[in-house]
């Protein structure tokens, strides 16, 4: 049994039930912590020596809501937050939160910025929402498919239908974070995709859901960059993994594309 088919087989046989309803209120909450505080020139703090990893109030305020939120609807499951560090990873169930992905674009004024909350079920992505409260929109999939809430109405989420990279338009944060001989491999890799473009964080993996982009590939992410991403993603058509393949749960050097073919042909140009 494929592992995605498995973690779906067993959410149902502990009689969990994600509702959209439960994952609108995390964003709400989220939302009452970040959105007041949005292009405000609050006060911001490093949380890298010799580099920069911006952290703000919205950050540390939104995180503490949401698992207070988790906390109540679910007392025995586990929580691992950017912010707010680990509590009970032994349980079966874990939801992995990113109060702001993009914080860089938070303290710019961008509207590009995310709150990303996901739910593992035995270490394999089953549920998770991207909400930008600015723009109005929430991205979830919670097991009967991926799911679109804001301007235009909802709507129910599919990636492209994309196979060829001279046909696709790919997105990274950007091209500075491939090191050494990455790097040139990523640099052949661009000049083979129809479009390249930067930046966004978790809005390039949400529009590509929503079948607005074909790829994204980004190195280095931590395991709540991406968890969130992972379920909109595979629900809506696509494929996540590392860039060898690998689950991208844990993180890495993530990869991911419109199609399955899309995605190979996008792995094997990143070999060389």
């Amino acid at each position: 049994m494929a592992g995605r088919d498995r973690a779906r087989l067993i959410d149902q046989e502990t009689e969990l039930h994600i509702s959209p309803d439960f994952l609108r209120r995390v964003a709400r909450v989220a939302a009452a912590e970040t959105l007041p505080r949005f292009r405000t020139q609050g006060v911001v703090d490093n949380k890298e020596a010799g580099g920069f990893d911006p952290v703000t109030e919205a950050d540390q305020q939104a995180e503490l809501a949401i698992r207070r939120l988790i906390n109540e609807e679910f007392p025995d499951h586990g929580v691992l937050g950017e912010e707010h560090g680990s509590e009970n990873l032994s349980s079966r169930h874990v939801w992995v939160i990113d109060p702001i992905d993009g914080t860089r674009a938070f303290i710019s004024g961008l509207p590009v910025w995310g709150t990303l909350v996901g739910l593992t079920v035995d270490g394999e992505a089953v549920a998770g929402m991207m909400s930008q409260p600015f723009t109005g929109e929430l991205f979830y999939a919670d097991g009967s498919g991926s799911h679109y809430e804001g301007p235009g109405g909802p709507r129910q989420l599919a990636t492209r239908k994309t196979v060829n990279l001279a046909d696709a338009i790919s997105f990274t944060t950007t091209p500075a974070l491939f090191k050494g001989d990455m790097r040139k491999r990523y640099d052949s890799f661009e000049s083979k995709v129809r479009l390249a473009r930067y930046g966004t964080d978790c809005y390039a993996f949400a529009m590509l859901a929503a079948g607005s982009v074909d790829i994204v590939m980004d190195p280095g992410l931590k395991p709540y960059d991406i968890v969130a991403l992972i379920p909109i993603i595979e629900q809506a058509g696509g494929v996540v993994t590392t860039f060898d393949g690998g689950p991208a749960e844990s993180g890495g050097d993530i990869l991911a594309a419109a199609t399955p073919q899309l995605h190979e042909a996008a792995m094997a140009a990143l070999r060389g």
